[in-house]
């Protein structure tokens, strides 16, 4: 099995474990967040560690050993992205499943469970942008829209479109349903591995707000703005944001 279809076949388990852990109506709201993250978590971690025993590996919901930071290899994961909408029953959260390789995001898998069994959107199964015309679209968080998106919204008269977890809203991009991800109010690098691997195999420029490569498996995982975009879009935003 390549480390694509693992990455796949992992997100698309976790997420099933994930609806049929919020379906037993055992648990709501933080609790049901709690329940998720970690059985999730588990069954991700003992799967990476029997299938890909020597890489590395970094999880949000593990407690990080740094052995990591001596091998080439390092799965990088977030068991549930989005923990809040996930507690609230809502589809916009997501499961990622990623491998950094010499600190590039290089493979991942990116399951949108909330959305329907079987939606997993990967680094290794590519497909071609969809044509948009007209002003772009710009995913935001529906909570805290952060201060430079909103700024290159207003530069580009784009339309904001709330949205939940990070990966939500980069596979958004993916998928066509928006054009332009960004974010600047601080993340990790489980946040966005998987869904940068994924948006690059797209052909979708990805990179931190001042242009700069994202590099992973670093001693600091906090990873504090991306960008993420259809290619024609990319230099203005910088260009706006450099302005700011």
């Amino acid at each position: 099995m390549t480390d694509a279809e693992l990455a796949a076949q992992l997100a698309s388990i976790a997420g099933r474990i994930l609806i049929q852990v919020r379906e037993s109506g055992m648990f709501d709201g933080k609790a049901l967040g709690k329940a998720g993250d970690q059985t999730a978590n588990q069954f991700l971690v003992h799967a990476l560690q029997a299938q890909r025993p020597t890489d590395g590996l970094l999880s949000e919901e593990s407690a990080d050993t740094k052995d990591r930071l001596s091998k080439s290899r390092v799965w990088i994961i977030d068991p549930v992205d989005g923990t809040r909408e996930y507690g609230e029953a809502r589809n916009d959260w997501a499961v990622h499943v990623g491998l950094a390789i010499d600190g590039k995001a290089v493979t991942g898998a990116v399951a949108l469970p909330g959305e329907g069994d079987g939606i997993v959107l990967r680094s290794d199964q590519p497909e071609e942008l969809p044509i948009h015309d007209g002003a772009p679209r710009l995913v935001v968080s529906r909570t805290r829209p952060a201060a430079e998106a909103v700024a290159v919204a207003g530069e580009l008269a784009a339309q904001l479109v709330p949205m939940g977890s990070a990966g939500a809203k980069a596979m958004a991009v993916v998928r066509g349903k928006a054009d332009i991800y960004l974010h600047s109010g601080g993340q990790h690098e489980w946040d966005s591995c998987a869904p940068v691997a994924v948006a690059m195999a797209h052909g979708l420029h990805c990179s931190r707000l001042d242009g700069s490569p994202l590099v992973y498996n670093r001693a600091d995982t906090y990873l504090p703005d991306l960008l993420i975009c259809r290619p024609e879009w990319a230099e203005r935003v910088l260009a706006i944001v450099r302005g700011l």
